[in-house]
Parts: structure tokens; sequence; C-alpha cells
């Protein structure tokens, strides 16, 4: 079940869920040594398909309000459903939020560059030069609706 939530409104069930799979993924598994909860999490909405039967999250990402612009991140799918169109509809997800929410707001994301191709299919553009964060190679993105 796909569901939409402010921190305060997150079950601690999905709480840990949340972060279970983000620790696994980007500290864990990426080797990443850095911390995986920040202040963000405190203001942005929380996307995220949790299996019921299990209460285990299979894809999640945060968005939120940069003042002049939108951005999200943490975008991640579980092993278990990688492959299965997850990421691309959690895009989705958070696109029709803005959509809804930001309408006419640009957006702006920090990509890893391995994923810069997957962005890209959903109309984001290269901006700036690639740079390091945690160890990898990202990329700013953007995103401008069309006015026309």
């Amino acid at each position: 079940m796909w569901k939409i939530k402010k921190l305060d409104d997150l079950s601690v069930p999905e709480f840990y869920a949340i972060l279970k799979l983000r620790i696994d993924t980007f500290v864990v598994a990426q080797n990443r040594i850095y911390h995986e909860l920040d202040e963000i999490d405190k203001e942005a909405l929380h996307i995220f398909f949790i299996s019921e039967q299990k209460n285990e999250v299979l894809a999640y990402a945060r968005v939120f309000d940069k003042e002049d612009h939108i951005s999200f991140g943490r975008i991640v799918t579980s092993e278990k459903v990688r492959g299965q169109g997850y990421g691309a509809k959690i895009v989705e997800k958070i696109m029709a939020l803005c959509d809804k929410k930001w309408s006419n707001i640009p957006i702006e994301i920090e990509a890893q560059e391995q994923v810069v191709k997957f962005y890209e299919k959903f109309g984001f553009k290269k901006v700036g030069h690639p740079f390091i964060f945690a160890g990898s190679p990202h990329v700013e993105m953007r995103y401008t609706y069309d006015k026309s």
C-alpha cells in the first residue's frame, strides 16, 4: 500500500521500517558513513510502499520544500523488489505530489551519477558539474514545468 505522511504521522513500526531500509541501503550496502537521519526528515513528506502483511517498506522517498524549489531524495527500493518498477513508480508518485502541492515550482535533486539517465526519462536535466557526496559522484538535476 502506498502512503504519504509527515514524520509526526508515521507509526513507530512504519518509522522503524523506513529507517531500516535507508540504513541497510545507504549506510551498510553502499558503505557510507554519515548521519542517515537529519533535520530534513522533520519537514519532509515521506512517500513509501509498505507490505502490510510483513510491515516491511519496499520503496521509499522523501520530498521537501527548499523555498525557491522542491527537492526529493533518499529514493530507495528493497533488494526484494528491485527491477520490478518500484523506482519508476515512486518517481511518478513524487511528480504527481509536486504537481498537486507545488505546481509550477521547479524541482532540483542531487542524483548519483549512475541514475542520471533514469531521471532524464522523467524530464530532469543535468545542471552544474559532478561533485562528490559521501564518497560517490553526484550531479545536480532540475525539472522545470513546461509553461506552454
